[in-house]
């Protein structure tokens, strides 16, 4: 005989569905003892839990039984992605690599102007950042499908946030030291997290947050557009819904049909080709093609009409030559740093959770894994040189491409072809920005949310309503802390549910469920759905004791068996601490003194542990008070109340 189990006969009550008598079957059954799990040192335990903190994906296990030399290879291309993918790398693949990296500069290009406007920097600064962070990702990040380059959504914040105490016009070089250096902040942010392995903070932000944030964000950066869409000259600094429609509104006279007409015109034929390319992927190409084109004609347009004379108001003359050294504007003193740290640590953990989520789902795609960590280090080591060669934040974008050969695109665009940027109106950029953010505004996935978890919906309405009538950040607080309050109120108000018979088998399901499952007579069976601990123990004594009260007053009324037993499933207790042992002591107490026995189901190695530790009394050892099953507790417990009634009898 195993000494885990024991066989006994047990005369084993069956409850009729139909009728309320119970027929007595005499049944064999093996009822299994509930044991301690294997002893543990507090430093075991300690380890185990750290590193399923840290390291669950154990980054070092590839190292296990190598040679040394081998080691030093493994280390190289862990620190260095480039290492292990390099020596496979063919012709063929660099003839579509060199395809892809010139479709998609032709898209940075345009979109790395428009998104330094948006962020209130030279347009220049924009092009810089898109030709030294993707070297810089294309030899760290482990992403091979990641286009490198600013993106409008911590364009905005960046700008918006240092624009509501440094002006971007009056003190335009305060403001771009200001830029350079939250852009350091938000690299050491970034590459903090990947080393000190803290990559999880970042699902804070659930998929629900992020869609409300992404399609607020949308609309306040097409609102910001309105300015150049419109001719409009005197904008408002502020970003919300109301105060730009009202400045938009008591800006009629300034209106210029010339700008209107050209950027209606641009703006669909982009927003065509956008979805031409989307859902016709061979055609990916006009859709990336589409911005440098619409910069082209437009350009041409205002050059051959002389339109700049017109009310159309143009980029003007930009630099050219490479990307100058920034480190002296780094700006590590004085009362703006504690501005610079905030804008550096929301524009970080922004970007940093789009260009995982985008990389991740290239690497879903094409079956291959992306380290969040590595990526985290990747991306603000690229932000932390970026910073210091007049680069601001960037991440990666929605696009397969080869960096390498888009940077050099980019590099020859900065020495030679910046003089034909002069004449690019303003207005296209606005419409290249407008057609390339409607693509974050995602009805499909927000309609989903709404079907499968309507607290989820909410939270996402509050991310949307936040972003476009408070501000970008506080839109996103808004929404991190109503998430935070749902899991809150999962933990301090545990599910707790009735359990009945399913008739014919000997398993219990939850009877508001289950409507065919029926109650044990003499037993009251729950379940309790979650860890315990010091913040829900008090619901727990007074839920359960409510059930007691309720289920009484309900045997009274009919005028049945009164209750005997009360069995708690513990399955789905994962944890425990010294108020949840607590608990269970006092419960145990609070049944005897109303004649009732606690008996518990199935507890967990944590559980039973620390539950033998405190128990100096040994209550919760005796066999009767244990069980693997609920089917064994009933089973056992029903052939002991019949003994002990026969024997009473």
């Amino acid at each position: 005989m195993e000494p885990n189990s024991s066989t006994t006969t047990l005369q084993h009550h069956h409850h009729s569905h139909d009728s309320e008598h119970c027929s007595l079957e005499i049944t064999t059954m093996e009822v299994h003892r509930v044991v301690p799990p294997p002893h543990k040192t507090t430093i075991q335990k300690l380890k185990s839990r750290l590193k399923e903190t840290f390291f669950p994906d154990d980054p070092l296990r590839q190292f296990k039984n190598q040679s040394v030399q081998k080691k030093g290879i493994l280390a190289a291309q862990y620190i260095f992605p480039i290492l292990e993918w390099g020596p496979c790398y063919s012709f063929k693949l660099f003839k579509s690599d060199v395809v892809s990296g010139l479709t998609i500069a032709s898209l940075a290009i345009p979109q790395g102007i428009s998104y330094a406007k948006l962020a209130n920097l030279p347009p220049i600064v924009g092009l810089y950042s898109s030709f030294v962070p993707p070297l810089v990702y294309a030899v760290l990040g482990s992403s091979r499908d990641l286009a490198v380059g600013p993106v409008s959504i911590a364009s905005l914040i960046l700008g918006s946030m240092l624009g509501q105490e440094v002006s971007p016009t009056k003190d335009p070089l305060l403001f771009l030291q200001l830029a350079f250096t939250t852009t350091f902040f938000a690299g050491v942010v970034q590459a903090s997290l990947g080393f000190l392995r803290l990559g999880f903070i970042i699902d804070f932000l659930s998929k629900a947050i992020l869609v409300g944030f992404m399609a607020g964000a949308a609309i306040i950066v097409s609102l910001q557009q309105l300015k150049s869409l419109l001719g409009i000259t005197h904008f408002t600094k502020q970003m919300g819904l109301v105060p730009v429609m009202s400045s938009v509104f008591h800006t009629t006279n300034e209106w210029s049909w010339q700008t209107i007409l050209m950027g209606f015109c641009f703006l669909v034929f982009l927003l065509v080709t956008r979805h031409l390319g989307m859902n016709r992927p061979k055609f990916f190409w006009v859709s990336a093609g589409a911005p440098l084109v619409s910069v082209i004609i437009s350009t041409f347009l205002v050059f051959a009409l002389k339109a700049q004379h017109h009310g159309i108001s143009t980029i003007g003359k930009l630099q050219g030559g490479l990307n100058p050294p920034s480190w002296n504007m780094l700006r590590f003193h004085g009362n703006r740093l504690g501005l610079v740290m905030k804008t550096g640590l929301v524009t970080g953990i922004i970007s940093l959770t789009e260009g995982i989520a985008v990389g991740r789902t290239f690497a879903a795609l094409k079956n291959y894994k992306v380290d969040g960590n590595k990526e985290m280090i990747a991306i603000g080591l690229m932000n932390m040189v970026g910073s210091s060669t007049s680069c601001y934040i960037t991440t990666g974008a929605k696009t397969a491409v080869s960096n390498v050969v888009m940077s050099v695109t980019v590099m020859v665009t900065l020495l030679f072809l910046m003089p034909l940027f002069q004449y690019t109106p303003d207005v296209v950029l606005g419409a290249i920005i407008v057609s390339a953010v409607v693509g974050l505004i995602d009805i499909p996935a927000a309609y989903q949310i709404w079907k499968v978890d309507k607290f989820d919906f909410l939270v996402m309405l509050c991310a949307l309503l936040g972003v476009i009538f408070i501000s970008v950040q506080d839109g996103l607080a808004i929404a991190v802390g109503i998430s935070i309050f749902k899991i809150l109120l999962q933990i301090t108000r545990p599910k707790t549910v009735m359990l009945g018979k399913i008739p014919g088998t000997d398993v219990y399901r939850n009877l508001q469920h289950y409507k065919e499952a029926v109650k044990v007579p003499g037993f009251l069976i729950l379940s309790i759905e979650a860890p315990i601990n010091f913040t829900n123990t008090t619901y727990l004594n007074e839920r359960i004791s409510r059930w007691i009260d309720e289920y009484e007053a309900e045997e009274d009324l009919k005028n049945q068996s009164s209750l005997k037993f009360v069995i708690l499933d513990v399955s789905a207790v994962s944890a425990i601490d010294t108020s949840g042992v607590s608990f269970f002591k006092d419960l145990r107490t609070i049944m005897e003194k109303k004649g009732l026995e606690l008996v518990l189901v199935n507890p967990l190695a944590e559980v039973i542990e620390k539950l033998h530790r405190a128990d100096e009394a040994g209550d919760f050892r005796r066999p009767d008070s244990l069980f693997l099953t609920v089917g064994e507790a009933v089973a056992v417990l029903s052939s002991t109340m019949k003994g002990s009634s026969s024997t009473h009898a």
